[in-house]
């Protein structure tokens, strides 16, 4: 009897992850891939991590002080939680992530979420040794839906003084051939003040616009390359650093006429949403995070024209997709929070660590369509 049930919610599962990728419209079948991106916020290997790079340990040994690995699994547990979510319950088919320590922190997070889905989730990773705090975007992928050539993966730095953040480039090839361009960011933060610090997330943007430029100048498929850059860009989708420096426009119509590159910034579209709360109520939030009371649309989307426009392409935005994907559990009910932060111990755990929470932000996504050379 309970091997029957094991069967059957086995193969239930499987039924469900194959409806969430294809969906019928008219006579055509089309395939979706459900692309994430989330700030994790510190996740750190525990205190005595044996792979920390000696001037991190220095760096962040205040923080980490009493990081436990109970506190560690607890953490990725919880993050865990939230992906395996997302997409229906079926977990994201890429996801994008910064704040990262490492690629065996990375892997750990995979075995958790690919455990819990049943999907077999690698991890494309390039140590960013140069940030202060040793900190890494990376992507993590069902290894079933797409293949990644390793000499298609490219760390792009964005450089400044105390610290440095990176741009990772990935190419993702689905089984069918197409390729799927994405860009993890993580722009220099606004410490220093936002004022004082515009100007390094203004090279962010430049960097960002200059490999969208380059990526369509190499691409097989040139200037209708399906290109996604999403991540947290420590500016909202109005500040001079994505508007002009990223390229990166509210107008869609702009975009799909363009014939230099540039950006869609869909996060446009969620500059407020609703969510439930832990507590069960309902409340209207205006950021991807909050800091002292405001909220702030930090967590962006931002998509090439191949991906919008009536011409023939790999991929195309499926209309009314993108958006925070939280868990009611991780969004305060109280007015002047977001998400709940899980937070690092600082020598005191019981302090400044809630064991109940997440990140300070929430994770954000968006589906595309799969076709052959689709025209809308």
């Amino acid at each position: 009897m309970l091997h029957a049930c094991r069967v059957f919610c086995a193969t239930s599962r499987a039924i469900m992850y194959l409806v969430s990728i294809f969906k019928i419209i008219g006579a055509r079948v089309m395939t979706l891939h459900h692309i994430a991106f989330w700030n994790v916020e510190n996740l750190f290997g525990p205190e005595n991590h044996p792979a920390r790079i000696p001037w991190v340990a220095d760096a962040m040994a205040n923080d980490l002080r009493g990081w436990t690995s109970d506190l560690y699994n607890t953490k990725q547990d919880q993050l865990a939680r939230v992906i395996v979510a997302m997409n229906g319950g079926q977990g994201p088919d890429i996801l994008g992530v910064c704040e990262v320590e490492d690629r065996p922190v990375l892997l750990d997070l995979a075995t958790r979420i690919s455990t819990a889905t049943g999907r077999s989730y690698d991890v494309v990773h390039a140590d960013n040794e140069n940030d202060r705090r040793g900190i890494d975007t990376a992507f993590l992928y069902d290894t079933s839906r797409y293949s990644v050539d390793p000499a298609t993966i490219f760390n792009h730095f964005v450089i400044r003084r105390t610290g440095t953040r990176d741009i990772l480039q990935a190419t993702f090839r689905t089984p069918e051939g197409r390729a799927l361009i994405c860009l993890a960011n993580h722009w220099p933060s606004r410490s220093g003040g936002a004022a004082e610090s515009a100007g390094f997330r203004s090279v962010a943007g430049e960097t960002l616009a200059y490999w969208h430029r380059r990526i369509r100048e190499e691409a097989a498929d040139a200037d209708r390359a399906c290109v996604i850059a999403l991540g947290d860009m420590n500016d909202d989708p109005w500040d001079p650093s994505v508007r002009f420096n990223a390229n990166a426009t509210r107008e869609r119509g702009d975009v799909e006429r363009a014939q230099s590159p540039r950006f869609y910034n869909i996060s446009w579209e969620y500059l407020e949403w609703v969510s439930q709360t832990r507590t069960g109520t309902t409340r209207t939030l205006d950021g991807t995070l909050y800091f002292r009371s405001d909220g702030n649309v930090f967590d962006q989307i931002l998509l090439s024209r191949p991906l919008l426009d009536q011409g023939q392409s790999a991929f195309k935005l499926v209309n009314g997709t993108a958006g925070p994907e939280p868990t009611a559990d991780m969004i305060s009910h109280r007015v002047g929070e977001g998400a709940i932060r899980f937070g690092l111990p600082r020598g005191n755990a019981a302090e400044n660590v809630d064991p109940t929470g997440y990140s300070d932000h929430v994770p954000i996504s968006v589906t595309l369509e799969e076709g052959a050379d689709i025209a809308v």
